[in-house]
């Protein structure tokens, strides 16, 4: 039968692979024109080619509720089952990001807890647009790491329920995975050693200006003292030089009066006018005035 998982498959998570998917979706997608014509008798190796050529993502679509290729190609994986190391290109692929998210969400649906954290992870740091078909037919924007975090942290995807995980805390508590290391840990690294050398050269530069404050507080007291210092010898100096001068006017006041005192013509003066105050001069009539005699 076309529609039989392959005898050498090996059941996951205790049943069939291809029970994964509800009875309902997949008689929906037995039913589908894509599936009879496309998906018959495709292999590992050629099951890529078909990968190659999806546009879009989902579920079921439409009143009728078609299957959308995304989820024929999904059930074939399941049916052929194919190896791990082939699955895992398809995650690595980084040219064709449906085929990326194809191996995603198989691997999410076989794979053990460990690879699915392992190989879904590093996806987040895809940030490429998708195509995604809602329920009623129409396609909105997505991105490959939004899907990614769907499939990691809820239950239901494309209209089928996941495979429990346990969470990852769990898993690194029981050593059954390392911690996980986020893409921009190296970018955060490197803004701390920027932000701590950046912060020693403001230090540094504090240091500094704290430094040259107190070298101008320092200088101003000391041009400060030697200000006070030099006021006090100049205050000093004038004085002297006030008291020296003065002490010259009168010496040479003195000495002019003991010049002027000593002078013959001086003392010539000085006598006719005692002269005069002691003896009156007499009067004598002037030849014009008349006689009485």
């Amino acid at each position: 039968m076309a529609n039989r998982t392959d005898p050498a498959a090996k059941s996951v998570h205790g049943t069939n692979p291809q029970n994964l998917v509800e009875k309902i979706l997949r008689e929906k997608i037995h039913q589908s024109s894509f599936w009879k014509e496309q998906c018959f008798a495709l292999t590992a190796e050629t099951l890529v080619d078909k990968a190659m050529e999806l546009d879009h993502i989902g579920g079921t679509y439409g009143g009728n509720r078609k299957a959308t290729p995304f989820m024929c190609l999904t059930l074939k994986m399941l049916q052929i089952q194919p190896e791990k190391e082939i699955v895992v290109e398809f995650i690595k692929n980084q040219d064709y990001k449906y085929v990326r998210v194809l191996g995603a969400f198989y691997l999410r649906l076989v794979g053990k807890a460990t690879d699915v954290y392992q190989y879904l992870e590093p996806l987040y740091n895809d940030y490429r647009k998708i195509r995604q078909r809602s329920a009623d037919g129409s396609f909105f924007l997505s991105h490959v790491d939004e899907f990614i975090d769907q499939l990691l942290t809820t239950d239901y995807c494309c209209d089928i329920t996941l495979p429990r995980v346990p969470k990852r805390s769990v898993l690194e508590q029981n050593n059954q995975l390392e911690p996980r290391k986020s893409a921009l840990e190296d970018d955060f690294e490197e803004e701390e050693e920027k932000d701590e050398e950046e912060g020693e050269l403001e230090l540094t530069n504090e240091d500094k200006a704290l430094e040259n404050d107190r070298e101008r507080e320092r200088e101003r007291d000391r041009r400060g003292t030697e200000i006070e210092t030099g006021t006090g010898i100049e205050i000093a100096d004038v004085g002297a030089g006030v008291e020296a001068g003065n002490a010259g006017s009168e010496g040479t006041t003195a000495q002019g009066e003991r010049t002027n005192n000593g002078h013959p013509r001086a003392t010539r003066r000085r006598r006719k006018t005692q002269n005069r105050k002691r003896t009156p001069r007499s009067w004598r009539p002037t030849s014009s005035e008349p006689s009485l005699d």
